[in-house]
């Protein structure tokens, strides 16, 4: 019998080599000893117990050599989208990445050659953007429109903007700083633009176990199955079950034709799997991760209430209504501050360490991205020190 998980319980990841914790003072200038971190898209969470009982025994044995015989990952990969996304997938069509900024890497390798454009919806997950320059690839931003104080595609301003030497989209869905979940008439929206285009549509959907109730994910190619022949889809376990450092992603490829060259990517890089997560990975995707992901949300749906609605109070403060992921994106332009300002009242009076908007592209400058994937208590606090770094708006 599992033991129900405990998300309130505060674990102290000071000094375990913790990017989150460990390099706040360094990047943000907010010491670990009293600071709040709430910028790396981690979570403050043990995993599943499957996940740990799997990694025990692996240490068990005592023995760590190479990954070998993948049916069994497979398997899991396809039981979780079959059963969790509708979605029917053939184990020919997985391929392992090292995560998936690897896995994007990859795909801007495969599909794309230098100075061709690569489209991002921005604001979005700043890592897309920093593959793509490293690669010597062109960032293509298509700004995101913002109606009734959430994002919507803005398709006929991006076709405008499209020059003919672009040659792939990479999509965030849902959408990481927005939080949206993009409904199955957007999506069909973006990949009939991609058709248009002539785009490789590349769908990073490593938040969409993280769904806030009321709301419904689409998987890509459930939304537009007609658009096959040019989707890369990429998944992982290490968002949902907070196992990111074990650094595996799912990039799967329904076309036979364009596996092709990522298969030469992979092999050319000597890309392979790394043993921990593959045995991680395979524990969270069952039945018992499923019923810890549930109770996951519904925390994270409690942790979000009470962040929205406490910074709903603070003069100038707009919350994005937050559907999927962990991570809050609030707007401080009614603040009247520069950002310079608000952050130095963030990050030097609240002592919270948050994500700066304009990392995301265009669109960004005046929010900050908080994770709220923490313990209840903490949330409380943050939400006490921002009313306090924000009081004379009161």
């Amino acid at each position: 019998m599992s033991t129900a998980p405990n998300f309130d319980e505060q674990i102290d990841r000071r000094g375990t080599h913790s990017a989150k914790w460990d390099m706040m003072e360094a990047n943000y200038g907010v010491p670990a000893s009293n600071g709040i971190a709430m910028w790396v898209a981690d979570m403050d969470f043990r995993p599943p117990a499957c996940v740990q009982a799997a990694l025990d025994g692996m240490v068990g044995h005592g023995l760590y050599g190479y990954f070998g015989d993948v049916r069994a990952n497979h398997d899991a990969i396809r039981w979780w989208m079959k059963h969790r996304h509708g979605w029917e997938v053939a184990s020919e069509a997985i391929f392992t990445t090292n995560g998936l900024v690897n896995g994007t890497a990859l795909c801007v390798d495969a599909y794309t050659k230098p100075g061709d454009g690569v489209v991002l919806m921005t604001p979005v997950y700043h890592a897309f953007a920093r593959v793509i320059a490293a690669a010597g690839r062109r960032v293509v931003e298509c700004p995101i429109a913002i109606e009734d104080g959430r994002y919507v595609p803005d398709i006929a301003g991006w076709d405008a903007l499209m020059t003919g030497s672009e040659r792939m989209l990479i999509l965030c869905s849902p959408h990481n700083p927005g939080g949206r979940v993009w409904t199955r008439e957007e999506l069909r929206g973006i990949a009939a633009f991609c058709t248009r285009h002539d785009l490789i549509l590349v769908s990073d959907e490593i938040h969409h176990d993280l769904v806030m109730p009321g709301h419904r994910h689409t998987v890509m190619p459930l939304a537009a199955p007609e658009i096959l022949d040019r989707l890369v889809m990429m998944t992982a376990t290490t968002k949902t079950f907070n196992i990111a450092g074990c650094h595996v992603g799912n990039v799967i490829i329904p076309d036979k034709a364009l596996r092709a060259p990522f298969q030469a990517s992979i092999n050319a890089r000597g890309v392979s799997p790394n043993a921990f997560g593959m045995v991680m990975a395979t524990a969270a995707y069952s039945p018992e991760g499923a019923a810890w992901v549930d109770a996951l949300v519904s925390y994270l749906d409690g942790n979000r209430r009470l962040f929205e609605e406490g910074l709903g109070t603070i003069p100038g403060l707009r919350p994005m209504a937050l559907e999927a992921t962990y991570l809050a994106w609030i707007d401080f332009a009614g603040t009247g501050m520069e950002p310079a300002e608000f952050t130095a009242r963030v990050e030097k009076q609240a002592l919270i360490a948050a994500n700066h908007g304009p990392s995301f592209g265009t669109g960004g400058g005046s929010f900050l991205r908080f994770n709220l994937a923490t313990p209840r208590a903490v949330i409380a606090e943050s939400v006490a020190r921002l009313k306090q770094a924000f009081g004379d708006l009161q």
